[in-house]
């Protein structure tokens, strides 16, 4: 059965969830189980001392079945509404039952499946810090509309729940605890069922909270004068955060406020009435498509070749301890894996120790790591000049300056001493790999490793597979990145791949449109708005201007030694980048001077002078089209990387443009920006951007052959 039902001698019936599948989902086998389990609990109510509700998998409950919500639509949200209220209702029936019912979390509990432990009386879960508690829906498009925003709301208060809902925040059970969304920690699986059995025979006459007489919302009455700077701050705190671009966190406020100021019964319908909105909402689709189904697939192994052996890495050497060497090191030691960290001499390798040790200091005084697991992962990490420490090393990472010289010289020696076999992988974000792979004696160990700064911040890894990259180097790199818990993108080599490639046209589009005299501040803020992480200027500074430039005048050097390769168009922003560099010379935050004024002990400013010197009273862009550019550039650039079979997975592409470069996640990424767009009204748009502002947004054959068929990625 899908819910085994138990009563023991005491008259308490433990239910056991343990649906077909690895996880238990909120799906129809779910809501058929749990409407006979409910009736025959109301049935045999008169024998029943108590309820005890745990799980059968290792975890509690997975949620929603995603494979149902993605395919609501317009035509059949009706049947979806009513399977939502059918779930809310057997959620209140429990609840009602007029027996204490305890929910024993023995795994993780996130979504629907946290909304059905809300719906108990008393919570109880394992003192487990790999366990994750919450409701994440907002990350995908969605809000808890089982439940989860009424119930947050009365149990902790508006302005407590708001930032646990809105930001779907997964908790440890302790962090739970401390907030008020759980009652009780248990030590094992058998003083979690003894806590819960106390409970129960505690507690004959257990209530909700919310239907007790007289129950108010902590923090916001009706009519009640003291509610009004929440009522009146909130969503103006909230459009600070996702600039209007993301509807799941408007609808959660809006549910939360108006869902307080009624009863609990209305309040469950004004939730499902948001939900269903957002259900048939392009952006939730958008968001689960790429960020469940899509990571899913890549995580688990989606790009890796088929039948290669499972590895795992022992040694790593690293090459080049500055800031990527160091977070490649830290990534690798506190997953378990020895690092030797090698640089030019011994002070610069120590010195990069040094910024991994302040890293796991930082974790020790969050409370994320004890000391003595600190002094066990600094102790993995090796600094050292000498060549002669990277034996045994079966992965060398090189992460040294963009030089091609310098990085065939140190790829050469560390080949050398590592073992025979080793993966030998260059952290290079722009240089192609097969050109690199020719500094060791065997190109097929050789592939790329592309990590995005800061390392120990950005989840994704791109692995770039050389002309003569072997299956088994690819298996090898990508189990190391899933070793180090990142999220793995597979490319093809090509001058940049594919996230830098990417990211440089978003880079140069916001400095081309300063060039045409759209005022700096209106080409940061529109970018902000359209959901990029930061503006083009902005991130320029961060990567140097003069990174840019070098960049460029790399690309045409090596072209230029390529009998018959055509050099790439010019383009207006590198006139601004030569002027920035050579007559103002501000290279960029690290010099203290770039697009941005950086004062000592203030925030960072748009220097003046940009706008003096660029800025136009009508430069005759609008900001749609601002908007427009700045996101189609990087789409249509996606669209001839696929094209040109550099990417060759839409996966990869969604993933590395919003987890590598920072493309607005609300689009699901570049390529499910166009699919949202519908091909055939991107490749209309992209065709007047073109004819509008250059032929760098003329859509490639692949997408007019897309349009014409009505096919989509």
């Amino acid at each position: 059965m899908s819910i085994r039902f138990e009563r023991d001698g005491d008259g308490i019936v433990t239910l056991t969830i343990d649906l077909p599948g690895p996880a238990n989902v909120m799906n129809a086998d779910y809501r058929a189980a749990m409407a006979a389990t409910v009736t025959r609990l109301e049935a045999e109510r008169e024998s029943v001392t108590g309820v005890v509700l745990t799980s059968g998998k290792k975890s509690f409950f997975a949620g929603a079945d995603l494979t149902e919500l993605i395919a609501v639509t317009a035509d059949n949200v009706a049947e979806f509404a009513a399977a939502l209220t059918a779930v809310k209702d057997q959620f209140r029936r429990l609840e009602r039952l007029g027996r204490p019912v305890v929910a024993a979390i023995n795994g993780h509990a996130l979504g629907g499946g946290f909304e059905l432990a809300l719906a108990c009386h008393h919570r109880i879960c394992l003192d487990d810090d790999t366990i994750r508690l919450g409701l994440p829906e907002a990350t995908l498009g969605l809000l808890p509309g089982a439940g989860g925003v009424t119930r947050s709301v009365r149990l902790l208060g508006v302005q407590a729940a708001l930032p646990l809902l809105s930001e779907g925040k997964r908790l440890r059970p302790a962090e739970a605890l401390a907030v008020g969304w759980i009652h009780d920690l248990a030590a094992d699986r058998a003083d979690l069922v003894a806590k819960a059995r106390a409970w129960v025979l505690a507690n004959p006459a257990a209530v909700q909270p919310w239907d007790g007489a007289g129950h108010r919302v902590p923090d916001l009455r009706p009519l009640d004068p003291d509610s009004y700077p929440l009522l009146a701050a909130a969503p103006a705190v909230l459009r600070k955060k996702t600039h209007g671009c993301y509807p799941a966190p408007e609808k959660i406020l809006a549910a939360a406020v108006e869902g307080a100021m009624v009863d609990v019964d209305t309040a469950l319908a004004v939730e499902s009435r948001y939900l269903v909105e957002l259900v048939t909402g392009q952006v939730a689709k958008n968001m689960i498509t790429t960020f469940w189904f899509q990571r899913n697939a890549l995580e688990a192994g989606g790009s890796r070749p088929a039948g290669m052996p499972r590895t795992t890495v022992v040694r790593v050497g690293v090459l080049g301890a500055g800031m990527m060497g160091a977070g490649i090191g830290y990534a690798s030691a506190t997953a378990g894996i020895e690092v030797v960290l090698k640089d030019v001499d011994v002070e610069a390798a120590e010195a990069g120790r040094a910024k991994i040790a302040a890293l796991l200091d930082g974790r020790v005084g969050a409370g994320r790591m004890t000391s003595q697991r600190r002094d066990e992962t600094l102790a993995r990490i090796t600094a050292t000049a000498s060549d002669t420490d990277l034996i045994g090393c079966d992965l060398i990472i090189e992460a040294v300056f963009e030089d091609r010289r310098l990085k065939n010289t140190v790829l050469a020696a560390a080949e050398a001493a590592a073992r025979p076999d080793a993966v030998i992988a260059s952290n290079t974000s722009t240089l192609p790999i097969t050109g690199l792979a020719e500094s060791v004696p065997d190109p097929a160990r050789f592939i790329g490793l592309h990590f995005f700064s800061p390392v120990h911040r950005m989840p994704l890894v791109e692995i770039i597979r050389g002309e003569k990259t072997s299956a088994e180097t690819l298996a090898r790199a990508f189990d190391f990145v899933r070793k180090i818990g990142k999220t793995p993108i597979v490319v093809n080599d090509s001058r940049g791949f594919y996230t830098s490639r990417t990211f440089g046209t978003y880079l140069t589009e916001g400095i081309a449109l300063l060039a045409e005299g759209v005022h700096p501040a209106l080409v940061e803020n529109v970018a902000r708005r359209s959901g990029m992480a930061v503006g083009p200027l902005a991130v320029c500074d961060e990567v140097t201007l003069t990174l840019a430039l070098r960049i460029r005048r790399q690309a045409l050097a090596d072209l230029a030694a390529q009998p018959g390769s055509a050099a790439p168009p010019e383009h207006p922003a590198y006139a601004v980048l030569e002027t920035m560099v050579s007559e103002y010379g501000r290279t960029g935050k690290a010099a203290g001077a770039g697009f941005y004024d950086y004062p000592s002990g203030g925030r960072k400013r748009l220097w003046p002078g940009l706008a003096e010197r660029w800025s136009t009273r009508d430069p005759g862009v609008s900001e749609d089209d601002v908007r427009d550019r700045l996101l189609y550039i990087q789409a249509v650039e996606t669209a001839r990387i696929f094209e040109e079979g550099v990417l060759t997975s839409v996966a990869d592409a969604n993933l590395g443009s919003i987890m590598g470069i920072g493309f607005a996640p609300w689009t699901g990424g570049t390529l499910q920006f166009i699919n949202s767009c519908g091909v055939a009204a991107f490749v209309e748009r992209a065709d007047h951007l073109a004819d509008t502002y250059g032929e760098r947004f003329r859509p490639p054959a692949l997408l007019r052959d897309m349009a014409a068929r009505g096919d989509h990625f």
